[in-house]
């Protein structure tokens, strides 16, 4: 398989992103375990750590539920201003084929407006994936977002 001219393959990973993006950007959290398998890991961690191979990551969920856990956390017990987020990303790329699935690249930014209308951005980097089908649909096996910065101004809250 071509990955450089697999359109098809090509616009359903952009669907995947886009699908993550809107959930997190439309405050839907609830719904971001979906897009995981049963067993799939979510990540951020710096730039820094990831290119030193150090495993320290800032968020870490090994498995959907354990994502799940953390969203009902946020909701319940964290204290935090109200604000907003809205993802752009680019650069979407099939970089590999990997067993049942395939490994695949994106640029992102976060940008964050505050409730009295301060916007700023939050984050930058990249993601980096693995992605599977599952009964037809895409799904992230695994889901490492990598930050330019290890400066974080505020609590790392929510999935970006």
């Amino acid at each position: 398989m071509d990955f450089d001219t697999d359109m098809t393959l090509l616009a359903r990973l952009n669907a995947l992103y886009a699908a993550w993006a809107h959930i997190v950007d439309d405050d839907r959290l609830e719904e971001l375990p979906d897009l995981m398998t049963r067993e799939g890991v979510y990540r951020v961690q710096t730039r820094e750590n990831h290119e030193l191979g150090l495993p320290l990551s800032l968020i870490y969920c090994d498995g959907a539920d354990m994502l799940a856990d953390r969203i009902t956390a946020m909701r319940t017990a964290n204290v935090f201003e109200p604000h907003v987020y809205c993802h752009a990303i680019s650069a979407v790329a099939v970089t590999a084929r990997e067993g049942a699935g395939w490994r695949a690249r994106g640029n992102f930014t976060v940008a964050r407006t505050m409730a009295e209308g301060e916007t700023m951005i939050f984050a930058c980097g990249r993601y980096f994936d693995h992605v599977v089908e599952v009964d037809g649909a895409l799904k992230f096996r695994e889901r490492v977002a990598i930050l330019d910065s290890r400066r974080i101004d505020t609590l790392l809250v929510a999935p970006i």
